[in-house]
């Protein structure tokens, strides 16, 4: 299936504030060429007062019933998110074996993605901490045909259907290590107020970040959404970040950048808290993204989003580079 944008979809907004939050580029850190700890701008877990706070609940007002519905079951889901471990903790006397264990049960659990990195001061938002050791990313895709017509009702619920899976996957995975007596917390949805999901799946070789700020995985485009666990079950690293080519193609190409309808997405890498990467300007794509439920255009019309081509995009990229 190739995607084609909509050619009914509005260019701008009807939403603004009547006296702007502080810039959520600045809170971001855009043009800083020094490190720090990403600062929670949006997607409000209740934890943090955040500047935005007040789109933000606008946009959980303006959802169709099919993307609350599964907002309200990944609710459900997440109550077994955390809690006690068990009193008797089972020896770990090879980690690399706990590890192909805790992945094959992510992936028995529904998960297409799944990865372990060791959990880092950049996987937590600053005033955040998480006192444990390993992050297990989960990766799960949503269904093509379903978000084809971003943005609409039914992408949107799509979307949020697949935060839902995300949850049930991240908190049963969370609870069956915790009866193992080793603490284990979930973290399944976009209001993870604590992680930075895209950094913990990038550690986990799951892809790369494109153009449009979303990662990029060979197999699934950005079709999917991210959910993670965190533990301190011993477990072996053996995951590590991926060069499938991203920067290769989204240098030259601008899809996303053409068909973003509020003009959101940077053609070229910008500073941020000390890194130089892509970029989307929050103030730009914030208002377009609560009115329409979640957008989604530009990681719809990136051409690793076509099922069936990021192998093959992957392997001609790399191949051309190495031939100079």
């Amino acid at each position: 299936m190739t995607f084609k944008l909509r050619d009914d979809i509005p260019r701008g907004t009807t939403f603004a504030y009547r006296n702007p939050p502080r810039s959520g580029n600045e809170i971001n850190g855009l043009g800083e060429r020094s490190f720090r700890r990403a600062a929670h701008v949006f997607h409000n877990d209740g934890s943090d007062a955040l500047p935005w706070d007040a789109l933000d609940r606008l946009f959980s007002y303006v959802n169709s019933w099919r993307a609350v519905l599964y907002i309200m079951k990944n609710i459900w889901n997440l109550r077994k998110s955390t809690g006690p471990a068990a009193p008797v903790q089972r020896v770990v006397s090879d980690p690399a074996a706990m590890t192909r264990e805790v992945k094959d049960r992510a992936r028995a659990l529904g998960a297409d993605l799944v990865g372990i990195t060791t959990l880092k001061p950049g996987h937590v938002y600053e005033g955040h901490e998480v006192e444990y050791r390993y992050a297990v990313a989960i990766g799960v895709r949503m269904n093509r045909d379903r978000m084809r017509n971003v943005p609409d009702d039914t992408s949107a619920g799509e979307v949020m259907r697949v935060y839902a899976r995300i949850g049930e996957i991240a908190s049963t995975l969370s609870e069956e290590i915790r009866a193992m007596g080793w603490p284990a917390r979930a973290y399944g949805n976009p209001n993870s107020g604590d992680l930075l999901h895209i950094p913990i799946a990038i550690d986990c070789g799951f892809g790369e970040l494109g153009k449009h700020g979303s990662l990029i995985s060979r197999d699934h485009g950005s079709n999917f959404r991210l959910g993670s666990v965190v533990t301190d079950l011993p477990l072996a690293v053996e995951d590590a970040p991926v060069d499938i080519g991203v920067d290769d193609l989204c240098a030259r190409c601008t899809a996303c950048v053409r068909a973003c309808p509020v003009d959101a997405i940077f053609d070229q890498k910008q500073w941020v808290r000390g890194l130089e990467k892509w970029y989307v300007d929050f103030d730009k794509c914030i208002y377009y993204f609560c009115e329409t439920s979640g957008c989604a255009i530009c990681i719809e019309v990136c051409p690793w989003s076509e099922e069936g081509r990021g192998a093959w995009l992957s392997e001609k990229l790399l191949s051309r580079r190495a031939s100079g």
